[in-house]
């Protein structure tokens, strides 16, 4: 059955990270003269003086692993910091800001480092962060990263230099992949099961974790694709970081549900004789997440709601927006309630912060930053300014703009101010052209019609190149590639001026999306493999309500009109029922219930519904070995079937869409 065989193959964008083989970039431009005059303004203006993060970054280091290759089960790398020497360069090029130059290089940092008596991080092997703390008999481990195999590499490390202890307690802090799918790494469902293992998280992790990119998984993984840059070559003129971090290929992601959930504001709990006070910390930087503080310690562990650098509220693979001033508050809680009470201030991204004046300093900054971004957007918004004008009016003040944790080196302030628009107005700027406004490609043709052609407009954009209007010049030529997808010279022209935008982004995820639209434009829309099959401990979480969701998502509803069809579906193992409805061509799904009418009634294990979505089986071969017994009308189940589409990964973006 196709119906399922890609459900969550695309489940986490993250989970994509360098799966594909980089594409070359032979013709990669060098920095125009505007560009190389830009990046040095900016320079001019950065703290560049400030060392102390260089030092902080390789602070309690027991040893590196600048040279570690960690191998996944196919036998590629799943992880190595190979190929990012050129980073070893003082001076920023020409190509790359020089404030994510020193970020980047920031974030080579790498390995085995003690924080404080009894807590340990392994940084470097992966997008996020592993903390360990030494337990009174075992280990407690926070956020086990991406894979297993670089978690397992992870606790190696650890155990080469401390005491082999066993892991007692996992923590999950949030609802990202890079948090929790390297679990089995570090522990065995067995053991969690007979309760040699502790699994906490915060209050709805398992439908968040599960459920974030379910719905427009396929569109969101196709998006990661620009956010991470996984397709550029590493280089000053590629991928040179992912803000959070160095993006990773994808091991082996795994789940294994908690046995403990953290439900009330603020908890606190004694975990193998370390005491934790959890605060959650819902709808900041995930929907279910929290902080933590170790009294015992004087550490305060921020998680990801304060790292080093400006975070995201709307990521460019595309989410639901966050909430900036319920992420200030936030900030502002654990200032008032532990910031004087902290020696030390970790995360699950990027390096600690000591000193109590030091890190209230940062929390405080952090803090007034989101606030501020929401409340001159809204202020301005209330003026009637819409998204696009505040966002090239609001700049950060010269006073937080010297603090490098509030740099735009994964988030950016001007996508922030439209992603805080957006949670309060949506799309519409008020303006009722936008209620009727012509999708691209014909109003690109219209627009280029009424330019005077494209070669008129070609010529002009080429002169506004040359004068560095690149801002212009990439809107200008990229109607011209939607007018006429097969110019040369506009796709050229484009992908200089997507170009020369990502050498001048200080934000990461930006620089790489213009780098990745430059190549697509260069080298046409990739061809991607289906994307990889999601773990089985994911595949095995989904909730059936939201795979019957997904389900209705794929159903074509110009193929469906007219046509009513009733399933009933009978679940043996899980004892659980499902009545499925497609009238007036949307697929509607009640838990619970059999319908009466039903034109027939599928009857399987839960099981047999996985292996079909991993790929295991078949739905043909299901039926054949009696794994799955239809009763009533077979006929109607394969019309159903027969109206469900698959979703093509490699999709273009940059380009039109060849039509249907």
């Amino acid at each position: 059955m196709k119906t399922t065989h890609r459900l969550l193959s695309v489940l986490l964008a993250l989970s994509t990270q360098g799966v594909f083989a980089q594409t070359p970039a032979p013709q990669a431009q060098d920095a125009t003269a505007q560009t190389r005059q830009t990046n040095q303004a900016a320079r001019a203006q950065l703290p560049l003086a400030d060392r102390q993060s260089f030092d902080e970054a390789r602070r309690g280091l027991i040893e590196s692993a600048d040279e570690q290759v960690i191998m996944g089960p196919s036998g590629r790398p799943v992880w190595t910091l190979k190929g990012y020497e050129f980073l070893k360069q003082d001076e920023a090029p020409d190509t790359v800001h020089p404030g994510l130059w020193r970020h980047a290089q920031v974030n080579m940092a790498n390995g085995l480092f003690k924080v404080t008596e009894r807590i340990y991080q392994v940084r470097g092997f992966d997008l996020s962060n592993m903390t360990i703390i030494e337990g009174d008999t075992g280990l407690i481990v926070v956020d086990p990263l991406v894979s297993t195999e670089t978690a397992k590499a992870a606790l190696d490390l650890f155990y080469k230099h401390r005491p082999r202890k066993p892991v007692v307690a996992v923590i999950y802090s949030h609802s990202h992949v890079d948090h929790f799918g390297g679990v089995r790494g570090v522990v065995n469902g067995e053991d969690v099961k007979a309760g040699k293992v502790r699994i906490i998280a915060p209050a709805g992790f398992m439908e968040e974790a599960v459920g974030e990119n379910v719905i427009a998984g396929n569109a969101m993984s196709r998006r990661a694709l620009f956010q991470f840059g996984m397709l550029l070559p590493r280089s000053a003129k590629g991928q040179v970081d992912a803000g959070l971090g160095k993006p990773s290929a994808p091991g082996t992601i795994s789940l294994i549900a908690p046995t403990q959930l953290i439900e009330k504001p603020v908890e606190q709990h004694r975990i193998d004789g370390i005491d934790i006070v959890f605060e959650l910390t819902p709808g900041a930087e995930a929907p279910s997440e929290m902080i933590m503080y170790h009294p015992q310690f004087k550490v305060l562990n921020m998680t990801e709601i304060a790292t080093q650098n400006m975070h995201n509220l709307l990521p460019i693979r595309g989410a639901l927006v966050r909430d900036a001033l319920s992420w200030s508050k936030y900030i502002g809680s654990a200032l008032q309630r532990y910031g004087a009470r902290s020696d030390v201030m970790i995360a699950q991204h990027h390096w600690p912060v000591w000193g109590s004046e030091r890190l209230q300093g940062m929390l405080r900054n952090q803090r007034d930053t989101y606030k501020y971004l929401h409340d001159q957007t809204v202020r301005l918004m209330n003026h009637g300014y819409v998204a696009s004008e505040i966002a090239e009016m609001v700049q950060l003040p010269a006073s937080l703009a010297q603090d490098w944790s509030t740099h735009a080196f994964y988030g950016h302030h001007k996508h922030n101010i439209k992603a805080i628009y957006q949670r309060y107005l949506g799309y519409y700027e008020g303006n009722p052209v936008q209620l009727e406004a012509l999708p691209p490609e014909p109003a690109a043709r219209k627009a280029v019609e009424y330019m005077g052609g494209a070669a008129a407009v070609l010529q002009r954009a080429e002169q506004d190149y040359a004068r560095g209007e690149y801002r212009w010049v990439a809107q200008v030529a990229s109607q011209l590639v939607f007018a006429e997808p097969q110019n040369t010279a506009a796709r050229q022209l484009a992908a200089k001026a997507y170009e020369q935008l990502g050498y001048q982004m200080e934000s990461a995820t930006a620089r790489n999306a213009f780098l990745q639209g430059a190549s697509e434009l260069r080298n046409g829309t990739p061809k991607l493999p289906s994307f990889l099959s999601s773990s089985p401990d994911v595949i095995r979480s989904l909730p059936l309500d939201m795979f019957f969701d997904y389900l209705g998502v794929r159903v074509n509803g110009e193929k469906a009109q007219g046509k009513s069809i009733v399933i009933n579906w009978r679940f043996t193992d899980t004892q659980q029922d499902y009545a499925l409805t497609l009238s007036n061509s949307a697929l509607s799904h009640a838990a619970g219930t059999q319908a009466p009418n039903a034109d027939a009634t599928l009857t399987l294990a839960r099981a047999t519904l996985d292996d079909i979505s991993l790929q295991k089986t078949s739905f043909p071969k299901a039926l054949a070995l009696g794994d799955i017994k239809i009763s009533g009308n077979p006929l109607k189940v394969m019309e159903l079937l027969g109206l469900l589409e698959d979703f093509t990964p490699g999709f273009p973006v940059v380009e039109p869409r060849p039509a249907r």
